[in-house]
C-alpha cells in the first residue's frame, strides 16, 4: 500500500515537471522509476523496492543541495525518506 501511493506521487510528480517546466527527464525519471517500483510490488520484493527508494532519496537530496528550493526536492526527500522508513518498518 505505501508503494502504491508512492508511485502514484511520483508519477504525478513527473507529469507536473513536464506540464510545468517542460521537462521531459522528470517524466521519463519518473516512470522509470514508478515501473521498477510497481515490479518490486507486484513480485513482494520489499529490499530490492527499498533499494530503487534509497537511490531516489540521494538523487533529490543532491538536486535539493543545488537549489536549496523545498519545492520540489526538499519535499521529495521527505516523502521518499519516509517511504523508505515505512518499507523498512514492514519487513
Amino acid at each position: 500500500m505505501v508503494l502504491s501511493v508512492y508511485i502514484v506521487l511520483l508519477v504525478v510528480g513527473g507529469l507536473i515537471g513536464l506540464i510545468k517546466a517542460g521537462s521531459k527527464v522528470s517524466l521519463v525519471t519518473s516512470l522509470v522509476s514508478a515501473a521498477a517500483l510497481g515490479y518490486c510490488t507486484q513480485r513482494r520484493l520489499i529490499y530490492p523496492a527499498a533499494g530503487v527508494v534509497l537511490a531516489l532519496v540521494a538523487v533529490f537530496t543532491i538536486r535539493y543541495n543545488k537549489s536549496r528550493k523545498f519545492m520540489p526536492a526538499g519535499m521529495l526527500v521527505v516523502l521518499s525518506s519516509a517511504t523508505l522508513v515505512a518499507l523498512c518498518l514492514l519487513k
